[in-house]
């Protein structure tokens, strides 16, 4: 197909002054630079005056207004950890309208087919947007994923539909499926957590969300009036599960290490002992990575009177599910105790590139939901119904390429990772705690937004978290370290803000404020 070099050119230069001209109005950026655009404003238009335009470059983030925060505590940057330090309401920074920068649909022009204009545009949007993400990538630390993978040789696959809608177990009439390999990944999955092959169900979820709303369905069915428990550091998909099925929820209070207090959950299981009981327990908090303790869970319950056939407890191993097996002296999560369910994400520590997750459960709680689909030719007892069929060929590809051993070394280099992150932390004087169990550094929220969002953190309140994974390498975390200290440097040199205490959030003995150091 022939292509036209000056319209290609015309088409680029004037993608990136449409860009340039959404990010100056958000952001107030220089009218005369944009990544290399020499532009001029004359009478309300504008001049190319040089073309130095490089499609490949990387757009800059402006950083979003801050909203005041009805109900909150802790700071932010500048005024609003000011504010916060006097007692005034912290602002909490939401991400910015991506109106101001979405890249429209527009239809293509008769003769596009002839001249490739819009096959180049396309083009240079795409090279633009990957080099965007490889240098954000660089600076990846506050969420749990480990993007240390190279799945190549799947690329072979991208040509085709593969849909594993319904039963995994039970073909459909569908035959562009990997149901072979999903089931291939469950059976793996079910002797990590000790349940034999006929006695579960499950299937490979579109995300972890989906893998706590399939578990807490599962326990309402089981009771259809039971009170759903979880502690108030539980992932906001519980609650959102409790609104969605307009269960009764419970919130339960947390140690300070993000554990659920089982001495409250007692009082609360008492002061309702007349309805089951559907828990969920944490294998890994959102925030500081806390393990809840899942005998002791099971201790309380039989205390308070609950025998097994009146509670459901659904795992959300989300992350540390399926790093808990390799840690030593770690607890387990087994189906050889009374749990009901289990639910890991595959996009966490094993790296798939596309959200997923596996949730498994009990064979004989899983015929409350089912159903035959006669559409289908096959049952159902999903959430969603249509899945995606290339999730489960890239976790069988790490399964098999990785195994037991080498999932178990990748967890020691985690560990070990985040051990060395909280000791350099501490030596700065910087609050910072570490879970026996976990990867998950939980520091003094930064007090500059732009640096949060630079290394993509994850902030709560006055703390913040960085989530080491197979990915983040010893450098990374050094250079994140050096740059924060740097940066502290300056938001604390003329003492008009401090620090913030810490102590309430991850205990005195973790916190280094002016107080407790």
């Amino acid at each position: 197909m022939p292509i036209n070099a000056g319209a290609i050119s015309l088409l680029l230069l004037s993608f990136s002054h449409s860009l340039f001209l959404s990010l100056q109005a958000e952001a107030a950026i220089p009218p005369l630079a944009f990544q290399g655009l020499e532009v001029e404003m004359m009478n309300g238009g504008a001049k190319v005056l040089a073309e130095a335009f490089d499609p490949a470059a990387v757009a800059p983030e402006p950083l979003p207004a801050a909203v005041a925060e009805l109900n909150g505590n802790g700071v932010g940057g500048g005024k609003a950890a000011a504010a916060a330090g006097d007692g005034g309401k912290r602002e909490i920074v939401l991400g910015r309208n991506v109106h101001t920068t979405c890249l429209a649909i527009e239809e293509p022009d008769a003769n596009d087919e002839l001249t490739g204009d819009k096959d180049a545009y396309m083009a240079g949007v795409l090279a633009r947007y990957r080099k965007t993400l490889v240098e954000r990538t660089k600076q990846h630390l506050g969420y749990p994923y480990n993007l240390d993978f190279d799945y190549g040789a799947l690329a072979q696959l991208q040509h085709f539909s593969i849909n594993n809608l319904g039963d995994p177990f039970i073909e459909s009439n569908y035959g562009v499926h990997s149901r072979q390999f999903e089931v291939g990944v469950l059976d793996w999955f079910a002797r990590l957590w000790e349940i034999e092959k006929s006695d579960y169900w499950g299937y490979i979820t579109n995300c972890g969300t989906e893998g706590n709303l399939h578990g807490i369905l599962v326990g309402r069915e089981v009771f259809p009036d039971g009170i759903l428990y979880a502690s108030r550091e539980s992932h906001y998909s519980v609650f959102k599960a409790a609104r969605m099925y307009r269960m009764e929820c419970v919130k339960v209070a947390t140690l300070v290490s993000g554990e659920i207090d089982c001495a409250d959950f007692k009082d609360k299981l008492l002061a309702n002992k007349d309805k089951p009981a559907i828990i969920n327990a944490n294998i890994g908090t959102t925030v500081k990575g806390a393990v809840d303790d899942l005998d002791l869970i099971i201790k309380t319950l039989e205390e308070s009177g609950f025998t097994h056939d009146r509670f459901y407890i659904h795992c959300d191993g989300a992350l540390f599910g399926l790093m808990m097996p390799f840690v030593k002296r770690a607890p387990k999560v087994s189906f050889k105790k009374p749990i009901g369910s289990v639910s890991v994400s595959g996009h966490k520590f094993v790296g798939c590139p596309m959200p997923c997750g596996v949730q498994i459960t009990r064979m004989d709680h899983i015929n409350a939901l089912s159903r035959n689909v006669e559409y289908l030719a096959s049952r159902d007892a999903t959430i969603m119904g249509s899945r995606n069929g290339h999730a489960p060929i890239f976790l069988w590809y790490t399964l098999n390429r990785k195994g037991y051993k080498g999932f178990q070394k990748e967890v020691q280099k985690c560990l070990r990772n985040a051990h060395y992150l909280k000791g350099r932390l501490r030596e700065a004087g910087i609050s910072a705690m570490l879970n026996e169990l976990s990867s998950t550094v939980v520091f003094e929220r930064p007090s500059e937004e732009e640096f949060v969002r630079r290394w993509q953190l994850a902030c709560e309140g006055n703390i913040a978290h960085v989530v080491v994974m197979p990915s983040v390498s010893i450098e990374k975390l050094d250079g994140f370290v050096n740059e924060l200290i740097e940066k502290r440097s300056t938001w604390y040199r003329d003492g008009t803000v401090q620090p913030p205490c810490l102590a309430v959030d991850i205990g005195a003995e973790n916190c280094c404020c002016a107080l407790h150091k």
